[in-house]
């Protein structure tokens, strides 16, 4: 949305000024070209123009869906870089990241939410004799599986392995996958997915 304040988008509009900077600041720092950022965020090319000359009050939906592009949260896009914490918890307690939870297997999110775009970090309790099968994700999706309790039977594709406690297994997602427990207990494992 163009402001409709005249001191809004000027550039003694301190507001502007920030996050101007900040964007452009970004989209250089990540390489990206003002189509790129158009199409990560969803915000069309002419507002990212005019929001990096200043020119423009954007929405909080639009603010929003930029800093979703570049993974951080609204607060980090438009405050001073030295002003904000460089440490971010995901508290173990906070019920927002129990991705699932029944009697067969607990998914718990690991890494802050914002960041769930190109890496997503998982912490699985997978029941006796109970798996978790996946349709293949994205083209070019890998995951990384670290066993810490109990044994697992992974399966990608046509290809299979057996983890123990210690172990780690690096695989195609972007097949269809399985992660199955062997063990005679609760399995506990962790597990890191990157796309591109």
């Amino acid at each position: 949305m163009i402001a409709d304040n005249p001191r809004a988008g000027t550039p003694d509009d301190p507001a502007s000024q920030v996050l101007c900077s900040r964007v452009t600041e970004l989209r250089k720092k990540h390489k990206l070209t003002l189509d790129q950022l158009a199409a990560a965020s969803g915000v069309s090319r002419s507002m990212l123009s005019q929001i990096e000359r200043g020119r423009a009050n954007p929405t909080l939906a639009v603010t929003f869906r930029i800093a979703q592009a570049f993974g951080i949260s609204i607060g980090e896009l438009v405050d001073q870089p030295w002003a904000s914490s460089t440490i971010e918890v995901v508290h173990g307690d906070d019920p927002s990241n129990l991705f699932r939870a029944d009697a067969e297997c607990q998914i718990r999110t690991l890494s802050p939410l914002h960041m769930e775009k190109n890496i997503e970090f998982y912490e699985l309790r997978i029941a006796v004799g109970a798996s978790l099968a996946s349709a293949p994700h994205y083209e070019g999706t890998k995951e990384l599986l670290t066993v810490t309790r109990g044994s697992a039977r992974v399966i990608s594709g046509d290809s299979d392995c057996q983890l123990g406690e210690g172990d780690s297994a690096h695989y195609r997602g972007d097949l269809a996958h399985s992660i199955e427990n062997r063990g005679e207990g609760e399995m506990l494992c962790y597990l890191v997915v990157t796309s591109q």
